[in-house]
């Protein structure tokens, strides 16, 4: 299964524009126009995964820098996301301060 990012969609592009491009290159499995969620509208960008490794290569070739719906669509295979990068406290340790003084 390959993973593939979708950017610098039109708001109003749907996942049956999606599948129908991407599927005349190989077998889609599944397609998710990401939408913000507190107000449901479409974020601008999609992922689609593909069955078969080479033909979602071909894909990305050939549908990179593509027009849909009057915008060039930016497609790529998609990153898998970040591990965490540890918490948010670095430097100092807790409480007291540098003085040696009582609370």
């Amino acid at each position: 299964m390959t993973n593939i990012f979708v950017g610098n969609l039109n708001y109003q592009t749907t996942q049956e524009e999606l599948m129908q491009a991407f599927s005349q290159f190989g077998a889609v499995e599944r397609v998710s126009i990401i939408t913000d969620r507190d107000t449901g509208q479409p974020r601008g960008f999609a992922f689609v995964e593909m069955t078969d490794r080479r033909e979602a290569e071909n894909a990305i070739a050939q549908l990179n820098g593509q027009q849909l719906n009057g915008r060039a669509m930016n497609v790529n295979e998609a990153r898998p996301k970040p591990q965490g990068s540890g918490g948010g406290f670095g430097g100092r340790g807790r409480g007291g301060n540098s003085r040696g003084q009582r609370w």
